[in-house]
């Protein structure tokens, strides 16, 4: 089976398609989404659970070592786990409030919509 060899006329062709599709775009007046993906509290959230995950296990290993476990590391270890699961747990629960939050938001405003589409 052989490939397809493509001259070069055939390649300007294909890319002022291309650069006709984008100005045929342009001329309709669309203008582009810029927003960001993720909105910005999500964001600083994430930053807050990830510094949540990294300080409070290493602190509470280092302060439960000599104090509440004289030495023992096994304990303080354990106590380190702990903490980064309950960081972890928080964050689940956050995150599950929010999307919750975000589908009734989204309910109501499409049930709003529907409203104002039977007055018309």
């Amino acid at each position: 089976m052989a490939t397809q060899r493509r001259s070069h006329n055939d390649r300007i062709a294909a890319g002022e398609e291309k650069e006709a599709s984008f100005k045929a775009e342009a001329v309709l007046g669309e203008k582009s989404n810029i927003a960001p993906a993720v909105p910005a509290h999500i964001i600083y959230k994430l930053l807050g659970f990830t510094l949540a995950m990294i300080i409070i296990p290493i602190s509470s290993y280092f302060l439960t070592l000599n104090s509440i476990f004289r030495g023992n590391s096994t304990f303080a270890g354990a106590t380190a786990a702990i903490m980064a699961n309950v960081v972890l747990v928080g964050y689940v629960i956050v995150a599950m409030k929010e999307d919750q939050s975000e589908a009734l938001e989204a309910a109501a405003a499409k049930e709003t919509k529907t409203e104002s589409k039977k007055e018309l």
